[in-house]
């Protein structure tokens, strides 16, 4: 095939997309975009994902950002939400039984807020009410009354006592150290004196009498306990029966109220039953804090402690919502997804209660969906199993995670937990998702829908009224000027552009919401009212001018000559190859003098670049095909006795997947043919072990950096440069706009070839040449002068393998 048979023509390199097939005069005139774009698998899982109840029907939103995954899934929750009903409000109160696990409460929507503001009025109510209770009549008569019979008993006891010693003669004294006896002399208190001038016999028998009337007295003591005792109980239980009929008044409306909610029925009982125990609390702060001063402050505080444990502590309160929850959880560290026991620090030591639990964003979204950051959860220390566990138990446990490692030693709780129904859907990429499905055998179980979202759509009459109903919305939305038809025509050409195909539109929005701000901004630089193509235009060359310092440096290295390229004449063994380099987001191509040397060898086709470690494997995969294309094209039937040399001149960091491999090839050909190969050109392109060539990626910033490269040198397009690439890359051509106009011009050329042979023939003008039927090559074709070369080497060998045998013998 001759070159100009190869030869591309200028409709070839480009899809138009033709403002005229646009009845609108500005995107203002279109209605909003209400459907999803190219997305018909995604929207009919996340339909399904939504709908399936069953447990582990989980989602999973995989496609490359920028794809509009959240926005998508949003949308179709806020739908499906709205008709959901509004998910129970949750509270956490104190367990009167067990302090250490809090009691987890449920109650409608709205009844949360409605419980906690009723028990902090109840209390409120009962310190007053119970202190003026105990200061009523009625009490202080029945206390009164045990405290009199108590004094009455005691005085009995301790007189009936005092007579019995009188009677015998001896004195009953109460001393700083209690009550004590003493015998009696003429009415009168025997002296120690007087005791010592006693008989032997007399001293021993007022000693035991002093022991009995002791031993009356220890006995007496006792009863006189065990009655104060009893007397204090019944003061208690009269206390509790007044501090019982003030509480059964208020809590009688509120057992009313909350008929029907027998967790809360239970609670309110055991509120009551603490507050009767614990009456003592209630009284005012003046009758009840200590005699020191220096101990009032810390028994405000204790009394302030008291009162907290008849809080509720609501930690979901759903009274605002409407349907089901939708929560995003942007930075789900293990405290945001499950919830949290914070400490406060007392009298230096760190301490709890059930008021410090605070909920996690699974605990907002229970009964409804949360959506989370499937890379972001994976970063998180304990997030990821924190989720599987509760997905897994359909229970929210909080725990914290250093009581779980032993990290630290401080008392904690351990609340009740919290039965779980959530559709939880993760946003990420197709790698990790499959990375996932790989390595852990518990997503499969948890996450069975597979929400994949496509990076294009085909582009179609109907896709391209989408995408102009788009650029209308995202104007609309975002209070930027209309677009007009041209506009939103460059905007659906430059779409196909980054899709690197002439029939296929991107969907990944985000770089095309920038454009259209950034176009917007153009638009009101030169005061237009609406968005045209030349402010898109202009915005694509901005985003280019912004990135493309390091591409400019290359190329003025090229055309000072540092780095070696030429673009005319025709050399052996050397071609262009053309190369793509990415920094961040900007992409551009550039040419890299390939060159080949051939000599007599084994058969070994060295590449320079695999030997130094600068060879990734694909590139090295490329290089090895290249010998097997060598023996089976040409002396089938002798081996190859040739040592080849590849490389990459001035490359100095990695090289890496085979779309050089062509280029290679050629180089390798004309150095074995003698047949010089066109500076002029570039080549790009992969070949397979047949002699195909085979597409590759980044087809147009490579032809454009050979056009920009050329344009640049001396003398600038000549009429004769141009590239050559595989033909299966036609329909991915979308060029910019002067490389379009300098081949319609005639002043640069895009061949696309097929196979190995058409390509060496526009290389270097000469017939590839096909076996006749002596199955021979023509002379003088390139393949003629390939096959010759290599058999000259395999006769070189052989003569040198005979003269090795003969000298051995």
């Amino acid at each position: 095939m001759s070159a100009r048979q190869s030869e591309l023509a200028p409709d070839q390199l480009y899809a138009r997309c033709d403002p005229a097939q646009f009845s609108f005069k500005t995107t203002a005139e279109l209605p909003p975009l209400t459907e999803v774009i190219g997305q018909p698998r995604a929207v009919e899982a996340i339909r399904f994902g939504i709908g399936m109840r069953a447990q582990g029907y989980n989602m999973y939103a995989l496609g490359p950002s920028g794809t509009g995954k959240a926005t998508t899934i949003r949308e179709f929750l806020t739908r499906e939400a709205a008709r959901l009903p509004t998910p129970p409000d949750w509270c956490y109160v104190h367990n009167f039984r067990d302090p250490g696990k809090p009691l987890a409460l449920r109650l409608p929507a709205g009844k949360g807020a409605m419980l906690r503001q009723d028990v902090r009025q109840l209390i409120e109510e009962l310190k007053t009410a119970i202190p003026a209770a105990f200061e009523g009549e009625d009490f202080e008569a029945r206390k009164q009354e045990v405290e009199q019979r108590l004094r009455e008993q005691q005085e009995q006891t301790f007189g009936a006592l005092r007579r019995r010693a009188e009677s015998r003669g001896y004195a009953m004294l109460r001393t700083p150290q209690g009550i004590g006896f003493a015998p009696l002399v003429n009415g009168q208190v025997m002296s120690p004196e007087q005791f010592q001038q006693l008989p032997q016999e007399k001293r021993e028998e007022i000693e035991s009498d002093l022991q009995a009337l002791q031993s009356e007295l220890e006995t007496a003591v006792r009863e006189l306990r065990q009655a104060e005792k009893a007397a204090r109980e019944e003061v208690r239980q009269v206390s509790r029966q007044v501090a019982l009929l003030a509480t059964q008044d208020r809590l009688r409306d509120l057992r009313v109220k909350y008929a029907g909610y027998d967790e809360v029925l239970s609670y309110l009982d055991a509120l009551q039953d603490d507050v009767v125990e614990n009456v003592g609390d209630f009284a005012p702060p003046e009758q009840a804090q200590p005699a020191l001063p220096a101990l009032a402050l810390p028994f405000l505080g204790a009394r302030e402690a008291a009162f907290k444990r008849y809080e509720v502590n609501l930690i979901v309160d759903n009274s605002m919502t409407q349907g089901a929850p939708i929560v995003v959880e942007d930075n789900p560290v293990l405290q945001n997804l499950v919830g949290t026991i914070e400490h406060r620090a007392e009298m230096g030591a760190l301490v709890t209660d059930f008021t410090l639990i605070k909920p996690g964003a699974l605990h907002r979204a229970n009964g409804g969906y949360l959506v989370v950051d499937a890379a972001e959860l994976l970063r998180k220390p304990f997030s990821w199993d924190a989720l599987k566990r509760a997905l897994r138990t359909g229970q929210i446990t909080i725990e914290p995670v250093g009581r779980e490692y032993s990290l630290v030693s401080t008392v904690t709780l351990e609340p009740q937990p919290i039965p779980l129904q959530v559709k939880v859907v993760l946003l990420g990429e197709p790698l990790l998702y499959y990375l996932l499905h790989e390595l852990d055998p518990d997503f499969a179980e948890l996450f069975k829908v597979q929400v994949e979202f496509a990076n294009d759509v085909e582009d179609s009459p109907e896709n391209r009224a989408l995408y102009a109903r788009f650029v209308g919305t995202v104007a609309r939305r975002e209070g930027l000027r209309p677009f007009a038809p041209d506009g939103v025509a460059r905007v659906i050409e430059h779409s196909a552009r980054l899709t690197e195909d002439q029939q296929r539109l991107s969907v990944r929005f985000r770089p095309i919401v920038d454009l259209l701000r950034e176009a917007d901004y153009w638009a009101g630089a030169r005061a237009s009212s609406a968005v045209h193509a030349v402010d898109v235009q202009r915005a694509i060359d901005a985003q280019v001018y912004r990135a493309d310092r390091i591409r400019e440096r290359i190329q003025q290295e090229i055309v000072r000559g540092t780095i070696m390229i030429d673009v005319r004449g025709a050399k052996v063994g050397q071609v262009n190859g053309l190369s793509v380099s990415s920094l961040g987001s900007f992409t551009f191509g550039r040419p890299s003098r390939i060159t080949a040397r051939t000599r007599l060898g084994r058969g070994q086709v060295v590449d320079i670049e695999r030997e130094v470690a600068l060879g990734g494997p694909l590139h090295s995969k490329g290089v090895l095909i290249l010998a097997g294309y060598l023996g089976a094209h040409y002396l089938p039937e002798e081996p190859l006795s040739l040592s080849a040399s590849l490389v990459f001149e001035q490359s100095y960091s990695g090289v890496d997947g085979d779309s050089a491999s062509s280029a290679e090839l050629y180089a390798l050909l004309s150095d074995l043919s003698g047949v010089p190969i066109r500076q002029s050109l570039a080549v790009t392109g992969s070949v397979n072990q047949k002699g195909e060539i085979q597409a590759i990626g980044g087809v147009n910033e490579k032809i454009e950096g050979f056009f920009d490269v050329c344009s640049l040198m001396e003398g600038g397009l000549t009429g004769e440069q141009g590239v050559v690439i595989p033909r299966a890359n036609v329909r991915h051509l979308m060029l910019r706009h002067d490389v379009v106009e300098a081949v319609q011009q005639g002043r640069f050329h895009i061949y696309a070839v097929s196979t190995v042979d058409e390509g060496i023939e526009v290389l270097t003008g000469v017939p590839a040449g096909q076996r006749g039927p002596d199955g021979r090559f023509p002379e003088g074709t390139v393949n003629y002068k390939v096959e010759e070369r290599l058999r000259f080497f395999a006769e070189r060998a052989r003569r040198q393998e005979e003269k090795g045998k003969e000298g051995q013998q």
